[in-house]
């Protein structure tokens, strides 16, 4: 299954949480139903999925978990805060280079709607197939952060202006 299909079916069952529970409760709440409602709908999903430090050719435990990891292929990143942040995406991406996967989604449960807390990054050290990531809709914006600290940066695929300091273009509307 291609990742654009899967982050679709994901996304479809984190509205169905989110519709489900509303906004308001801990974060552990929304990952266990939405890790039952992705368990119930055939994907593979583990849980709190440890993620090893390379270093020097030794690897180390040093506690990186992952919140939710589907097909081995989808990291899922769950908060339920106030406003999603710098730190919130930087989380999500070390997760994502650690563990060489091209797809993560940063889901804020503690919004009216769910579409306000949602955020897709592409990882750009991908092969260039993934680059051309098909949009989930034609509401999506599309946003490249450079960073000079960073020598590749991921795509970022939001459903609202995310608040990244000298680092985002323009967003540029897709028809």
């Amino acid at each position: 299954m291609y990742e654009s299909e899967l982050t679709r079916k994901i996304i479809h069952q984190a509205i169905a949480v989110h519709h489900a529970l509303g906004p308001g409760l801990l974060e552990s709440a929304y990952k266990e139903c939405l890790y039952y409602n992705l368990y119930e709908s055939g994907l593979f999903t583990e849980k709190e999925k440890a993620i090893p430090l390379i270093y020097k050719q030794v690897k180390l435990d040093c506690g990186y978990r992952i919140d939710l990891l589907v097909e081995n292929k989808i990291v899922i990143e769950i908060k339920s805060v106030e406003q999603l942040n710098e730190v919130h995406l930087a989380q999500t991406l070390t997760y994502m280079k650690l563990g060489n996967f091209k797809v993560g989604l940063l889901l804020n449960f503690n919004v009216a709607r769910l579409k306000d807390g949602l955020k897709m990054i592409i990882n750009d050290r991908c092969p260039p197939s993934l680059r051309e990531f098909p949009p989930l809709s034609p509401w999506l914006t599309l946003y490249k952060h450079k960073a000079a600290k960073f020598r590749s940066m991921p795509l970022l695929l939001s459903f609202n202006v995310v608040g990244i300091k000298d680092g985002l273009k323009k967003p540029s509307v897709s028809p």
